[in-house]
Parts: C-alpha cells; sequence; structure tokens
C-alpha cells in the first residue's frame, strides 16, 4: 500500500524505537502478547495462495477493525527506487528495510488500534542451493503475535507456480518444494514457540478461507485478561443450573482425578491410532518447551486441535474417548448425593477438553447437576491454565459466596488446592501419576501455602509423601461425606469486593509488583491504587449523595460525594497503608484522616459521632493486624459501618474457613475493598518489605 511521507518518517521512527527496545521485547518472550498489537503473518512458501487468500480476508473482515499489508508491497513504498532498487541491495541492507517494514506496520497498528495482517516469505531456496536463506528479522520475532502458516499440497502449489504469468518463478521440482515446505513448518515451528507467537496450519480445501476468518477473529480480541472474563462469564451463568445459591461447591479437576485416564492422550490414540507417541509428543513437547504451561501454551495447544480435526470429527472423536472414561466410583456416588441437594454445586474445572468431560458426565447421568469449565476450540471462548482455576475457586468464594472443596491431582492444580477451603489432594496409580507433584506439593506445603488431605484412588494406590504431613482421607467413609454434604451458617458474612481480573487493576498493581519501582515513584502508585478503589468500590459498597457545585457556565447544579463524606474517618494503617490512605483521602477531601500505628491510636473521637470508618493497609497477610483494628472500633461503637481498602489480600486469608474471614463476618457491618487477591502466600520482609520500599528504608536491615 502507498505512504505518504509523513507516515514513512513515523516508519523510520518506529524502526529506530525499536532498535532501542528489540533486546528487552525479546527476553519478555511469551509473556509479552497482551502487552502487543495483535500482528497476524501469513507464511508459505511461494505459490501458496498468500495474496489470493489476503484478498478475500479484504472482502470478508471489516476495515475498521482490520489493516491487510502485503510485505512486498510495503518494502517497495518505503525503499527509494522501490522493490528494483532493493532486490539490488545486499543482504544487510535488505534486514535494514524489512524491519523498517515491520516496524511500519507494528506502528500503524498501535496507532489505530487495528489487528494488522501480513504476507511474508520466511525463507528462500533455489534449488541448486544446499540450504535455503532465511530472510525474516528479529524485528518480526517481537512484533508478530500469531501466524499463519498456508500448508498446501505441493502439487497445487507446482501447478499455481505454473499457472501464474503474474509472477514468473524458476522451474523446481515438487521432491525440492516438499523439503522447502518441510524445512519452513519445522523453523517457524521451534521459532514461534520460543518468541510466544502462536501458530496455526492452514490446508488448502473448501474450509481454508472460513477457517482463516475463524481464527483471525479470534486473535484479534482474545488475551489473557478476555480469556479471564469469559471464563468469569461462563461461571456466573452456570450458577443459573441451581434453584437458590449453594452454600458449598465441589471444585474437581479431570484428568487423573475424577478419573484415572488421561482425556488428552485418548483424543491423540483416536486420531492417529499407531501414531499415537507422535502425537502425544506434541503435546509433551509444547508444555516441555519456552512457553511452560503458560495461558500462551494453552491456547497453542488449542490451536493444534482445531488444526487436527474439524468440528464434526471433533465431536465425535470426543464421544470415543468418553465411552472409554470411567469416574471413580467413589466420585460418582458422591456427585449422585451431591445432585439431590439444594445446597451444594459441582463444577469440573479442566484443562483438558470440555466436549469429553461433558459427554462424561452424560454417560453418568450427571449433565444436569453439574458444569464443567474446559476449553479445547476456539468456540470454547477460552482456555483453561492453573491461575484459570484458582481464579474460579476465588470467584465462588468471594461473588457467591461459597465454601469451596477442590480436588486435584498436578501442579497445576495447586492455586486452585491452595485457594479452596478444604485442598485434597487425589493420589492415583504410582505408575500413571504425575511425577513432578511430590515436589511441587511437598514445597508448596513447606512455604506454608496449602494445608491439604489426600485420596487414594484406587485405594490401594501408594500415599503422596508422608500421612502425617498429607493426611489420608477415605471417600467412602461417612464422616467424609457429612462433611462434604453438612449446611453451612450463612448468617455471618464478611463480603469482599476486589478488582483481581480486572485490567485497571493489573495496570495498578504492576508498578507495586514491580521491584525496581520504590521510594516516590511507588508511593505514587500506591496513591493511585487507593483513589481507583474509593471511586470504582467504596462509593458503590458505601453508596453516593448529592452535593451542590458551580457549573462551569456560571449556574448552580447538582454534583456527587460518597454518602456521608464529612462524617467519614479515613484510618491509614502505618506506615505502609499511608500512601493508598492518601489516594482515598483525595475521592473524598471532605473526611477525617488519621495515622494509626496500633489499634490504640485510634480514639473514641476518631470513631464516635463519625457513620463509617475506612481502614486502609497496603497488604493483608494474615490478617491479624486488620482484625484488631476492627475489634477495636467495635469496642468504641458496635454498629459503625467499617470498609476494610487494600492494594493486595492473601486468598487463604480471606477464604470463608479462615481465622480472619470467621472473625471479621463476626464483628457487624464489615467489607473488604481490594485491588488483588493473591493465590501465592508470601510475606515481605527486608529489601521486598512493602513499607521499606515505600521510604526507601530496605538498607536498614
Amino acid at each position: 500500500m502507498p505512504l505518504h511521507e509523513n507516515e514513512i518518517s513515523a516508519g523510520l521512527l518506529a524502526h529506530d524505537t525499536s532498535h532501542q527496545s528489540k533486546i528487552s521485547q525479546h527476553t519478555d518472550g511469551a509473556g509479552s502478547i497482551d502487552a502487543k498489537p495483535a500482528i497476524i503473518g501469513i507464511y508459505g512458501i511461494p505459490g501458496s495462495g498468500k495474496t489470493f487468500l489476503l484478498n478475500q480476508l479484504k472482502h470478508e473482515l471489516s476495515a475498521n477493525l482490520f489493516h491487510f499489508y502485503e510485505g512486498s508491497e510495503m518494502i517497495a513504498s518505503l525503499v527509494p527506487g522501490g522493490l528494483k532498487a532493493f532486490d539490488e541491495m545486499d543482504s544487510q541492507e535488505k534486514t535494514h528495510w524489512r524491519e523498517i517494514a515491520i516496524d511500519t506496520i507494528r506502528s500503524h497498528s498501535q496507532t489505530s488500534g487495528r489487528t494488522a495482517v501480513v504476507t511474508g516469505h520466511f525463507m528462500f531456496w533455489p534449488e541448486a542451493e544446499k540450504e535455503g536463506c532465511s530472510v525474516y528479522t528479529q524485528n518480526d520475532l517481537v512484533t508478530y503475535t500469531h501466524i499463519l502458516y498456508l500448508n498446501i499440497p505441493i502439487e497445487t502449489i507446482e501447478q499455481r507456480r505454473w499457472n501464474d504469468a503474474s509472477k514468473p518463478r524458476p522451474h523446481t521440482s515438487v521432491a525440492h518444494l516438499f523439503k522447502w515446505q518441510q524445512a519452513e513448518k519445522t523453523w517457524l515451528q521451534s521459532l514461534c514457540r520460543e518468541h510466544g507467537i502462536l501458530s496455526s496450519i492452514l490446508t488448502s480445501d473448501s474450509t481454508l478461507k472460513s477457517r482463516a476468518l475463524v481464527l483471525l477473529r479470534d486473535f484479534s480480541v482474545h488475551t489473557q485478561a478476555y480469556n479471564e472474563i469469559q471464563t468469569q462469564i461462563t461461571l456466573d451463568a452456570s450458577m443459573a443450573l441451581y434453584q437458590g445459591s449453594p452454600e458449598t461447591f465441589l471444585v474437581l479437576d479431570g484428568d487423573r482425578t475424577l478419573a484415572a485416564q488421561d482425556t488428552g492422550s485418548l483424543f491423540w490414540e483416536k486420531l492417529h491410532g499407531s501414531r499415537q507417541e507422535a502425537s502425544k509428543d506434541l503435546l509433551r513437547s509444547l508444555f516441555s518447551g519456552p512457553l511452560g504451561y503458560s495461558y500462551e501454551a494453552f491456547r497453542q495447544a488449542m490451536l493444534l486441535y482445531e488444526d487436527a480435526v474439524d468440528e464434526q470429527n471433533y465431536d465425535t472423536i470426543c464421544q470415543h474417548v468418553a465411552s472409554e472414561v470411567t469416574i471413580h466410583p467413589e466420585f460418582v456416588s458422591l456427585l449422585q448425593l451431591v445432585a439431590q441437594q439444594e445446597h451444594i454445586g459441582a463444577i469440573i474445572v479442566s484443562c483438558g477438553l470440555r466436549r469429553v468431560w461433558e459427554k462424561v458426565l452424560e454417560k453418568e447421568g450427571l449433565s444436569s447437576t453439574m458444569t464443567v469449565i474446559a476449553g479445547g476450540r476456539i468456540s470454547d471462548g477460552f482456555v483453561v491454565t492453573a491461575e484459570t482455576k484458582a481464579a474460579v475457586v476465588s470467584r465462588l468464594q468471594t461473588l457467591h459466596g461459597g465454601y469451596v472443596w477442590a480436588f486435584g491431582d498436578s501442579p497445576l492444580d495447586l492455586p486452585m488446592l491452595q485457594m479452596a477451603d478444604e485442598a485434597i489432594v487425589v493420589v492415583g496409580d504410582k505408575f500413571t501419576r504425575s511425577k513432578s507433584m511430590e515436589s511441587a506439593l511437598l514445597e508448596t506445603m513447606d512455604q506454608g501455602g496449602l494445608r491439604a488431605r489426600q485420596a487414594t484412588l484406587p485405594r490401594t494406590a501408594s500415599p503422596r509423601l508422608s500421612v502425617s504431613k498429607l493426611p489420608v482421607v477415605d471417600m467412602n467413609r461417612i464422616e467424609m461425606i457429612s462433611a462434604l454434604l453438612r449446611r453451612r451458617d450463612r448468617s455471618a458474612r464478611f463480603p469482599i469486593y476486589h478488582a483481581t481480573n480486572k485490567s485497571a487493576a493489573k495496570l495498578l498493581a504492576t508498578p507495586s509488583r514491580d521491584a525496581a519501582v520504590a521510594g516516590p515513584a511507588l508511593r505514587k502508585a500506591h496513591r493511585q491504587a487507593g483513589w481507583y478503589l474509593a471511586c470504582e468500590f467504596v462509593a458503590n459498597v458505601i453508596g453516593m449523595e448529592d452535593c451542590p457545585i458551580a457549573h462551569v457556565l456560571g449556574h448552580g447544579s447538582t454534583g456527587s460525594r460518597l454518602l456521608h463524606e464529612k462524617t467519614t474517618t479515613i484510618v491509614a494503617v502505618m506506615r505502609a497503608g499511608d500512601p493508598m490512605a492518601s489516594g482515598v483521602s483525595k475521592a473524598f477531601p471532605l473526611a477525617m484522616y488519621v495515622h494509626a500505628n496500633k489499634p490504640s491510636d485510634l480514639a473514641p473521637h476518631h470513631v464516635q459521632s463519625q457513620s463509617q470508618i475506612l481502614l486502609v493497609d497496603s497488604v493483608i497477610n494474615s490478617g491479624k493486624t486488620i482484625v484488631e483494628f476492627v475489634q477495636h472500633i467495635r469496642n468504641i461503637d458496635a454498629n459503625i459501618r467499617i470498609v476494610v481498602v487494600a492494594g493486595v489480600v492473601q486468598g487463604q486469608c480471606v477464604s470463608s474457613s479462615s481465622a480472619t474471614y470467621k472473625a471479621l463476618a463476626l464483628c457487624g457491618d464489615v467489607s473488604l475493598v481490594t485491588l488483588r487477591i493473591s493465590s501465592t502466600k508470601f510475606t515481605g520482609s527486608g529489601t521486598t518489605d512493602t513499607g521499606n520500599r515505600l521510604f526507601n528504608t530496605t538498607h536498614l536491615l
């Protein structure tokens, strides 16, 4: 596409900027997808039909949401003298202009907010040459978020190359074209995994364009934040399954927990039969590679399923897999009992395939009383990660007020088990259970991040660790079943409001979590977080009232302020709570502001005749300090409203079974507002202590 002079200048500026940040972007690896605009490359050897597909996509996708680029046309528009001059350059000069081209595209995408779709060449390989010559650049690797590879049958490519008079190409044998294509696919896959680029392979059939459209629409919106929102929507919608609001939830992992089988391995076995090991290696190499078990890795796994089989065959294979999955008898009996109870809900939260587990539940007659939170296809809307599992438990506890029993078997379940009120580690046969769970479980427990018990299924399985460290429970015993099914007193409640999964919270929390940020910059970040929590949550919890204001046009008008703002006391729990409390004070400027190092610093005149107390601290770990403050306030005034405001709260501290939760639930009108709930248990000290970081006293140790 032709560019104006100012656009060329912008591209050159973007190129200069990218050189300064290239190293840091490169080392960010897989975790940087959310921070980059969606820029999607379309690759394939010459004759694959990249330009043809791009033109088809232009007619189907909105120009308000997508930009389309031919890589060679972009280079031609930037290089003085066009492609002819470019072809005469040496390889170093060509790399320079290729980098400027992709930087210009990235700059356009960042400025416009549109998804960029770019056709490009990965390598050239004349048949006379022993090896191909790659033409990708490092800037490509830090720019592209997704790549579609056109894996067109070689015979089709050869025919197209002969028939395309507009692009004269040298004659190349079918054997060499095949070798070229295989080399590109292998090399690209490795680079994509290393740099956190999601990739998908498209084949030449009647669904090529339709598949590309589905993928591009998904790629343009799907980020980790979007993934979390879609999970929340699905979870919240599943509450309609129940007559009332359940008091207790059972949250169960699927593979190796609810059943002994690994449904992912079974799927590939059904799909490829005797080539099962090679297929299983697809997932094994993915999760053992640079992406680990990240959001990007699970998204890539979903694309492997999408690439392997169409929707109809996917459903058929899932049916075959489900027919071979047997839920442990202990769980069948328990879930049948749960189905008869209105006060209990049961949810499968699996990193595996939703379709398989829905069919398994249908086979057991449990589909009408249980929900499955899992992915596997683009149409599912999300993937499930370890963090997703923990977030589901947290949402059930905080938003839906439930007491959560979690059951899991692998390291991916540990965040969920940590967050739950009751954690049961399911231990299977020694030869098939997770090999990495033993050390991960021991480390988590030794760090004080997990209190759990274990259930051996089958009962003949040998326990993990020692039974004194991880006590064994019998799923068949009446005491265990009674504990799971018992009613819970919901009269004593402690409302919790948090922004953990909101984009604003992630942005505001980043400086606080960044070890490089301290002193004035960190205090500013805490003030901003306090102001945000006051405006977004505290005002909603307490309510608003009208107030007279002078309109800019000179006449009187009506504004809004916190309900009873003039009779509000903001308490900064010193010293770490002061910056955040000052942010709350900025939002509510009429409120009294008090510093308190200890509960007794709050005098009766700070509480009496006031309408509400806002108790502000930066971090709540065990909750002991906050409980002491709240109980002190209650000794002065038994009924005054108390809202605790915090930057981060440890999840276990506010689980409904914790001592902190129970103590605060008995203190009357008390609620908690926090920027985020953390599933990890870490108490800062010395250089990591929040107070020391806020006031640059980390050296005073």
